[in-house]
C-alpha cells in the first residue's frame, strides 16, 4: 500500500503543473459538449500512462544511446508545440451552444497523442523520475508503484475536466479568447525553449 501511495503521490506532483496536456483539457473542457470532455479526458488518461510506462520501462536509455535521436526529438516536437500554440493565440472559439463545436474523434486521438508523445521534456524528465524511482523500488512492487501512477492521471484528468465544465457556463467569449491567447503563448514560449535546447545541441557539431 506503501508504495502504491508513493506512485500516486509522485503522479499528482508529476501531472497537475500546468503542461500541454492540461491546456489541452482546459480548451477542451471549455468549448466542448460535456460528452466528448470524457472522452477526451479518458483519451489523454490513455496517452498519459502509456508514456508512463515508456518511461518507466527505459524509453530514456534509448534516447540517451543515440544523440541524434534526441535532437530530432527535440526539434520535430519543439516546432509542432509551436504550431499548436500559434494555434490557440488565433483560435476565435465561441460558447455559442448553438454552433457545432464537435471535432472528429480521430482528430482528438491525434492531438491528444501529439501533445503528450511530441513533448520532448515530457519524455525527458518522465524517463529521469520514473527511471530514477524504478531502481529504488524493492523487487516485486513495480506493478503497485506503477498502479498508483496511473491512479494519479486519471484522478487529475477526470477532476480537472469536471471542474472546468462545470464552471463554463459563467464563461464569455471573451474570456475563453483571454484564456486561449494565455495558454497559446506559454505554449509557443515553451516551444520556443525546447528549440533553443536543440540549438544548443547542435552547435557544438559546428563549432
Amino acid at each position: 500500500m506503501d508504495i502504491y501511495l508513493q506512485g500516486l503521490t509522485m503522479g499528482l506532483a508529476y501531472v497537475a503543473p500546468i503542461g500541454l496536456q492540461n491546456l489541452f483539457v482546459i480548451n477542451t473542457a471549455l468549448t466542448q459538449p460535456r460528452k466528448r470532455v470524457y472522452a477526451t479526458a479518458f483519451i489523454v488518461i490513455f496517452f498519459d500512462i502509456s508514456l508512463a510506462l515508456a518511461c518507466f520501462f527505459g524509453i530514456g536509455a534509448v534516447m540517451s544511446a543515440s544523440p541524434w535521436l534526441e535532437m530530432a526529438i527535440l526539434l520535430i516536437g519543439s516546432l509542432i508545440v509551436i504550431w499548436i500554440g500559434q494555434g490557440l493565440v488565433r483560435a476565435r472559439d465561441t460558447l455559442d451552444t448553438s454552433t457545432n463545436v464537435n471535432i472528429p474523434i480521430l482528430k482528438v486521438i491525434t492531438t491528444a497523442c501529439v501533445v503528450t508523445w511530441f513533448n520532448p521534456q515530457a519524455l525527458i524528465d518522465g524517463s529521469m523520475m520514473l527511471g530514477a524511482f524504478k531502481a529504488t523500488l524493492p523487487e516485486g512492487t513495480d506493478f503497485f508503484f506503477v498502479g498508483g501512477f496511473a491512479s494519479a492521471s486519471i484522478i487529475w484528468f477526470l477532476g480537472i475536466s469536471t471542474i472546468i465544465s462545470l464552471f463554463s457556463a459563467k464563461i464569455t467569449d471573451k474570456t475563453l479568447r483571454i484564456i486561449n491567447i494565455i495558454c497559446g503563448v506559454v505554449i509557443i514560449f515553451y516551444g520556443l525553449k525546447l528549440f533553443w535546447s536543440f540549438v544548443q545541441m547542435v552547435l557544438p557539431y559546428f563549432g
